[in-house]
């Protein structure tokens, strides 16, 4: 049972809603990282320990929200590559196909359901910093 041509269709919207709305996101939070209240933490003379810490802080989450929004539009970008070249809603480990039910919660899956388990049991530890 492969997707139907309006089930594309309609996870092919779904992706394109979600790209225009990330892009938005990610254009804000560059336009507001120019003009945030936490520069004057930075740059203020002389510089107080605490106030760099927080200003430092926050511009590292500002550049996590925006890290995480440019993977999202590349994964966007793939699976819309996907859809035209005919491989959405397979599996790129097994080639079965994807539940649709999953592709509806999460468009840009690329794995089935039982792949992606298999993956996050095998690879879960490798990030985990040890002292």
């Amino acid at each position: 049972m492969s997707l139907s041509p309006t089930q594309l269709s309609q996870f092919a919207r779904l992706l394109d809603e979600r790209y225009a709305t990330l892009l938005e996101e990610v254009r804000g939070e560059l336009e507001a990282s120019q003009n945030l209240q936490y520069i004057e933490l930075i740059d203020r003379v002389p510089a107080d320990v605490g106030d760099q810490s927080v200003g430092d802080a926050l511009a590292d989450f500002n550049l996590a929200i925006v890290d995480r929004h440019v993977q999202e539009i590349r994964d966007i970008e793939a699976a819309k590559r996907r859809i035209e070249d005919g491989g959405y809603g397979v599996c790129t480990d097994c080639n079965d196909e994807i539940d649709p039910a999953r592709l509806a919660a999460y468009p840009t899956a690329k794995r089935c359901h039982a792949c992606q388990q298999q993956g996050e049991r095998t690879y879960r530890h490798e990030a985990t910093p040890r002292l």
